[in-house]
């Protein structure tokens, strides 16, 4: 068994996918009606579907997963993660953590945590 994919829910998905393309540089794989598979295993689904399929409310900034990438410059991505979305949500912002690493947390535009840090 193994892992394939890991599924967020957006409630505009055009819009989380030019987050995710301009800032990760993922790449549209497939859609279909409400859902939309990006490289490297991230799937945008559209929150109505996603209530219809499951029955509960998607709760936003539930805090309860994160998305993690690394980035050998922390500092180089905040400053483009604002020039593009001046208006992102920061949990923290580029610091050192206990590790020495250099890391930065904050939320998507449907508050889905997301840290970047430095690789080990």
């Amino acid at each position: 068994m193994r892992l394939r994919n890991f599924l967020i829910a957006v409630s505009d998905i055009e819009k989380a996918r030019q987050f995710y393309q301009e800032l990760f540089g993922f790449s549209v794989l497939r859609r279909s009606e409400g859902n939309m598979i990006l490289t490297d295993g991230l799937v945008l689904q559209d929150k109505a579907v996603w209530e219809e399929c499951t029955g509960r409310k998607v709760v936003a900034e539930s805090n309860s997963a994160e998305l993690y990438f690394e980035d050998a410059d922390v500092e180089g991505f905040a400053e483009r993660l604002v020039q593009l979305y001046p208006d992102t949500v920061f949990v923290s912002r580029p610091a050192e953590d206990d590790r020495g690493r250099k890391v930065v947390r904050f939320q998507d535009p449907d508050g889905n945590l997301i840290e970047v840090g430095t690789p080990e």
